[in-house]
């Protein structure tokens, strides 16, 4: 099997030759007729990679929801999404699911969802996924987050519940704003890190805290990262802190993240601070994007596009030239995968049939312009076609 006359994201064209479900080979464009697939010359990518979503959270397919936060803090939006929560009467699966159809319509193969786990919902929610993982298995990959939305230390028992969550399949132990939610670094990253270590799994934290205060934070999470031998495993979420110290002080702690092997996830925050995404980077920091809340009670935007969200954060961080683009880029693509642990990843050859074509010339105007993936292949096997899942589904 082939697909015919793709551009690749360096400007050339080929043939790509199919066989055994890899990519055997890419061949120069031929002028005869073959049986394939015609590209057409739309510019081939690979899958995308959501590094921060929410599946558990979202509202999509219901009936509009107003925002009900009585104010800005992260506490407020917790107290909100508690009363949206408990009016619920259709399950997370079927929530979750219509997200999931919208975003591999988009071109998101791989995502690492945060799943609420608290003294309230118990695992529901991680059952939810759970069973969404499992429908959906062999379209995209899913890695679960147990995730402490209510705190640890606020919310008695939650400590137990996330041990319990990676027992019962979930990938890490997330943690939520040790100072500004539970107001006690130390034993909240006392629970997490226990956890992490006697379960043998990574960690991502959401950390809204900002200034120095935050800074705190992350230094104080990077030095237990090193002191229990999870380097590589860690991930720190938004980071606001990065975005709003001094210069001086986020290249030196750049330097203890490299060190430390810590993950800085951005998703381009509209009304936050944005983590110096370039400097990070060229300390060593691997930096990466997720789309964050999507149609939730948090927040009424979002689409789960990640090309589109590759644009809002080099909008963010006011990225104007091609190579910049790129770095937005690979945010949602590489980096992301190699946060996610994912090895057989990328368009290559001897690689996985798994792409997605956009009607654009060049990888910055991909991101730039952000159309409607033309196609997207799973397995050697077109899934999506303008923006709309086809049926049946791969299973």
């Amino acid at each position: 099997m082939r697909f015919l006359n793709a551009t690749l994201p360096d400007g050339s064209r080929h043939d790509i030759e199919v066989e055994g479900g890899r990519i055997s080979a890419l061949l120069p464009v031929s002028t005869s007729a073959h049986d394939g697939v015609d590209l057409g010359g739309m510019l081939v990518l690979p899958p995308l990679v959501d590094g921060h979503i929410h599946l558990d959270k979202t509202l999509l397919g219901l009936p509009w929801i107003p925002n009900q936060s009585a104010g800005n803090t992260v506490s407020d939006r917790i107290e909100a999404e508690r009363r949206v929560r408990a009016a619920r009467t259709v399950p997370e699966f079927e929530t979750g699911s219509n997200l999931v159809r919208q975003v591999v319509a988009s071109g998101t193969l791989h995502m690492r969802t945060h799943v609420d786990v608290d003294n309230q919902l118990g695992l529901r929610n991680l059952h939810e996924v759970l069973k969404i993982r499992e429908h959906f298995r062999d379209l995209v990959t899913i890695e679960i987050v147990a995730f402490p939305q209510s705190g640890i230390l606020r919310s008695p028992g939650t400590a137990e519940l996330l041990d319990e969550a990676i027992a019962q399949g979930a990938d890490l132990v997330g943690g939520l704003d040790p100072v500004g939610i539970d107001g006690d670094l130390d034993a909240h990253l006392d629970a997490i890190f226990a956890i992490a270590s006697r379960r043998g799994v990574g960690v991502d934290i959401h950390l809204h805290d900002g200034g120095d205060a935050g800074l705190t934070q992350i230094l104080e999470i990077a030095r237990r990262t090193e002191a229990t031998g999870l380097q590589g495993k860690v991930a720190v979420s938004h980071a606001f802190a990065l975005g709003s110290v001094s210069t001086d002080s986020v290249t030196r702690a750049a330097d203890t993240l490299a060190r430390a092997g810590i993950a800085i996830m951005s998703h381009g925050p509209g009304g936050a601070t944005i983590p110096p995404l370039k400097l990070l980077r060229e300390h060593g920091v691997e930096v990466f994007g997720g789309s964050d809340n999507i149609r939730d009670a948090w927040s009424p935007f979002g689409n789960g596009d990640m090309l589109e969200r590759a644009m809002l954060i080099g909008y963010r961080a006011n990225f104007r030239h091609d190579e910049e683009l790129a770095l937005a880029f690979d945010m949602v693509t590489a980096a992301a995968a190699r946060v996610l642990g994912l090895s057989d990843y990328g368009f290559k050859v001897g690689g996985p049939v798994d792409f997605v074509t956009v009607e654009a010339t060049t990888l910055a105007e991909a991101v730039a312009t952000r159309k409607r993936r033309s196609l997207v292949v799973k397995s050697g096997r077109i899934v999506a076609k303008d923006g709309a899942l086809q049926t049946p589904l791969p299973r």
